[in-house]
This record gives C-alpha cells, structure tokens and sequence, in this order.
C-alpha cells in the first residue's frame, strides 16, 4: 500500500472507526443529513449579511489591506515556540525557520508575479541581480513588512556576497531572546523568504540572517545573500 506524502496528515485507523461510530446515519434520525438538492440550494443561495468567501475575494483590491500586527506577533511567537520544542539547538531552530519562511517566499513571489502580469500592459520579469535585490529590497519587504529595508551592501572581502539590512525587524520586536540563546536570529524566516524569490526568479543562493546590533538599532539584522557560482557567471556573460 502506497505510504502518504509526510506533509499531509491522514486520519489513523483508530480515529476512522471512531469517525463511523459518530456519523450521523450510524446514529439516531434526529441527526440525519439533508438531501443533496437543499444542499446545493443552500450554497447556491448565500444568506444576507454573510461576509464573502475569502477565496472569492479579487487579489488586486487586497494590495494595500494589512494584517494586525498583534496577530501577526502572536501567531510567530506560537510558530517560534512550537518548533523550539522539536529541535536539537540553535542552527536546527534557525534552519527550520529557514524552511518555514521559504515556502511563505514562493507564495509571495506568486502573488506579486500575478498582481504585475494583471495590473501591466508589459510585465517584466528581472533576469540580472542587482535589479531583482532592488526589487527585494523594496517591493518584497514592503510586500511583507509594509515598508522597504533600510539598507543593501556589497562584501567588500567576497563578490559573491550581498547584504539587505533592517535596522528594526517587524518579525523580532515581540520576541525577547534567552541569554543562553543570544545567537538565535528568528529573520530566519525571512532570510527563506529571499531565499525563495531569487531561486523563482532563477538566482539560486544561500541567504543566512545574522544579529548585527549597534547602540542606536539593538535589533539590527543582516541578511547575508551568497550567491551560486552560475549566477556571477551568468552576469559577465550579460555585461
């Protein structure tokens, strides 16, 4: 028998046969199930008042609608805490996080591919980095976070490496880290979101989130792009 995919939860065997103790037609009559036609009536006639479906909502007129930043804090504080509990240390924590952050990335880079092809006569897909990190830099985080990073960077050591920096990350204000912890850097996750955009937009990289705290930014971060090989190939080719 074909073993389900790991990320999709089934039901055990245990809780199916549970299931069937409870279904209505193993039961009394008092819960039995309409018919299929006041079904289908029901969810062809929507009762007033009703808020819409929010698949049925137009992705264009929720360009600039924002999500509460309680809500937001709280819910990455569960997410946080939840994976802390099943990992070894510190960089399984921050890879995890990594992971997390890197499928949000791909659906982040779906919706504004699709929001430019709608909204422009001539969408342009970035095939050069510099461009694509601007884009990251502003339209992604503003995307995200509601407003662009504060800074970008070259290494001056390495040319394959590049810096987006945020001198007060919205992910990290709600967050107080142990002292036995100090290294942990929960933009992780947002360190996946980059992640996943260049590899869509075909510029695969490593990119690591790094505390760089100074006196004025105490949660100042960094998050460190290394690029693939092909890509800095790629450019002196397009020069």
């Amino acid at each position: 028998m074909q073993q389900p995919h790991p990320r999709f939860s089934v039901l055990s065997g245990s809780s199916l046969s549970s299931t069937e103790h409870l279904s209505p037609t193993a039961s009394s009559t008092r819960f039995s199930l309409p018919s299929a036609t006041s079904i289908n009536t029901a969810l062809g006639t929507p009762k007033p008042g009703l808020r819409p479906n929010i698949y049925d909502r137009n992705l264009n007129k929720t360009r600039t609608s924002e999500v509460s930043a309680s809500a937001f804090a709280f819910l990455f504080s569960e997410v946080v805490q939840y994976t802390q509990k099943r990992v070894s240390g510190i960089n399984d924590l921050e890879r995890r996080l990594n992971t997390l952050g890197y499928r949000a990335g791909t659906r982040v880079l779906e919706l504004m591919v699709w929001r430019a092809e709608s909204s422009s006569k001539a969408p342009k897909r970035e095939i050069r980095f510099l461009p694509a990190l601007m884009s990251i830099h502003t339209q992604v985080w503003r995307a995200v976070f509601g407003r662009p990073a504060d800074a970008i960077e070259k290494s001056v050591e390495n040319e394959d490496e590049y810096m987006i920096i945020d001198n007060d990350p919205p992910i990290e204000r709600h967050i107080s880290v142990p002292k036995d912890m100090n290294q942990l850097s929960c933009s992780s996750f947002t360190a996946g979101i980059v992640e996943a955009v260049l590899d869509g937009l075909g510029l695969p990289a490593r990119v690591t989130a790094h505390h760089t705290p100074t006196q004025q930014f105490p949660s100042r971060t960094t998050i460190l792009i290394k690029l693939d090989k092909s890509v800095l190939e790629r450019e002196e080719i397009l020069k």
